[in-house]
């Protein structure tokens, strides 16, 4: 094995342990869907969970459900009585979300949308304390602007895949379509003095943005 692969193993050896209803997602989504690597998996889904039980948040905004997995990791750490809003905008991956919504026991505080978030958003009547953006990266900048008023000062945005597997720094890739739309939200973040905001490099990175001011 190569030293990441092993560092990778160690990580994976050192932190908490998966609970079984997200090792049995992780596998089903593994075995029946196209692009499985887009789950959050293990790591990443500990450090989901972290920052929301650090945050107890009692309304969380996720934009991009795939199969559930990040939800249900975000879900963990919602206030009594809170809420996740999940959106997803391929209808044929609801199943499998709801499943585990289920096998959680945490279905009753995991609303699920399917369709455009960028329709259903306005349509939820609810402040947010913690949005997490894991969707189609040409529209991150405008999911930003979206939920940006709806979060109160004090509360936390997270966005996945903001080094987009190193080609945010690929002169070459910077006319790709999701490239773009990645390096136009890190721009847009990086110049706004409502937010303070950090990269952790976790996986393909994560932008966490703290606002600070309306």
């Amino acid at each position: 094995m190569t030293d990441q692969v092993l560092l990778d193993q160690y990580i994976t050896d050192h932190i908490s342990p998966e609970e079984d209803y997200l090792h049995e997602l992780d596998r089903e989504t593994h075995l029946k869907v196209l692009r499985s690597r887009m789950l959050s998996g293990h790591l990443q889904g500990q450090i989901l969970s972290m920052i929301s039980c650090m945050i107890k948040p009692r309304c969380i905004l996720e934009i991009g459900t795939f199969t559930g997995y990040s939800a249900l990791c975000l879900a963990k750490g919602l206030a009594e009585g809170g809420l996740l809003h999940t959106i997803e905008i391929d209808d044929e991956l609801e199943s499998i979300a709801q499943k585990y919504f289920l096998k959680s026991g945490m279905a009753d505080r995991i609303i699920q949308h399917i369709g455009d978030a960028r329709e259903i958003i306005p349509t939820i009547d609810q402040p947010f304390d913690l949005v997490f953006i894991d969707a189609d990266k040409r529209e991150y900048c405008e999911y930003y602007n979206l939920v940006f008023n709806r979060v109160a000062v004090g509360g936390y945005i997270l966005a996945d895949n903001i080094l987009w597997d190193g080609k945010v720094v690929d002169p070459d890739a910077t006319n790709e379509e999701q490239t773009r739309g990645i390096l136009d939200f890190n721009e847009l973040v990086q110049n706004d003095p409502r937010v303070k905001n950090v990269i952790l490099p976790i996986r393909d990175g994560i932008m966490v943005v703290e606002k600070v001011a309306n």
